[in-house]
């Protein structure tokens, strides 16, 4: 059985190798496995795509991409999964947290006859920043996005052939993979894996990365316009019922005077609620414009390894 392994590389030059050799290895050790890599250089700053062209020239079982510009890691992996052949496909990084030593889990877990299973870390080695934004993005996701009760995503996970054929048909240009697994399959297990520590380089998750990912969300759900219906029926009823209490004051105390300090507040909360809702229909409407343009999610430069015939129509 094939198995290929999609991995998006950026800034690892001296950690791709590894991870790819430590890999291979690991396959030996599983019989009746055969593995494939597909690794795509997301517009690296350093020598990534060289060290990838020369483990394509080295192994002929991986398969090199190279990015015009920077996607993001998810449009990197929906790259690589339209050139992945394998039975099953496993989707890693490049720095070796996630490390090769757990594929026999995943592997284990999925032939129990799940559709994708996700590792679940019991301790990671993240810095407090990424520990923190990635509870963050769990956290929006869980309430912005139906999804399986009690499963945890990750980055390193599993899944069937026909999950991938799925996935690949979808062509919108902001892609939260997760998400299309959740809408592909509700047949979803995590298996408990260890996390290890990074071996080279420093993490490249940012604020800007984790705001990106979020706003990926609005591709599917409509969640924040309810909550900014919700939230405009609110202020619309507080601004009744502080209307009314006002009036009735005034009628019972004339001589009281109207405060300009509250009137203030008043419209701060009303023009502050106003934008911000008006700002997220505003980001429905430019991804409605992105996609309706036909921004593609990703392009490719260069390919090494790969026939023309092996893309996903």
């Amino acid at each position: 059985m094939l198995v290929s392994i999609v991995i998006p590389c950026y800034n690892s030059e001296h950690s791709i190798k590894k991870t790819i050799e430590l890999t291979a290895e690991e396959f030996k050790k599983l019989p009746g496995y055969d593995c494939e890599f597909v690794l795509v250089n997301d517009y690296s700053k350093d020598g990534t795509f060289a060290s990838i062209k020369e483990l394509c020239d080295k192994y002929s079982f991986v398969k090199g991409i190279n990015l015009s510009r920077n996607f993001g890691q998810h449009n990197a992996i929906m790259a690589g999964l339209n050139y992945a052949e394998g039975d099953y496909i496993i989707g890693m990084d490049d720095d070796l947290q996630t490390h090769p030593s757990q594929i026999p889990k995943l592997i284990g877990k999925i032939e129990e006859g799940y559709d994708v299973v996700f590792g679940h870390f019991t301790k990671t080695k993240f810095g407090f920043f990424k520990k923190l934004t990635s509870k963050i993005a769990s956290f929006l996701t869980w309430h912005m996005i139906k999804r399986p009760k009690g499963i945890q995503a990750s980055n390193f996970w599993i899944c069937r052939k026909f999950v991938r054929d799925e996935i690949v048909q979808y062509k919108n240009y902001n892609l939260y993979l997760q998400v299309l697994f959740y809408r592909t399959t509700s047949n979803i297990a995590n298996v408990e894996i260890e996390h290890f520590a990074r071996e080279e380089g420093k993490s490249n998750y940012t604020f800007k990365k984790l705001l990106t990912l979020w706003l990926a969300c609005l591709n599917y759900t409509v969640v924040p316009l309810r909550l900014s219906t919700f939230l405009g029926g609110i202020c619309a009823a507080g601004g009744v019922i502080g209307a009314v209490i006002v009036f009735i004051r005034k009628l019972l105390s004339p001589g009281i005077p109207v405060g300009w300090a509250s009137l203030m507040c008043v419209l701060f909360l009303f023009f502050g609620v106003t934008f911000l809702m008006l700002g997220i229909m505003g980001e429905y409407i430019g991804k409605a414009i992105l996609n309706l343009n036909s921004t593609p999610q990703f392009i490719i430069r260069e390919k090494v390894n790969i026939p023309e015939k092996t893309e996903k129509e």
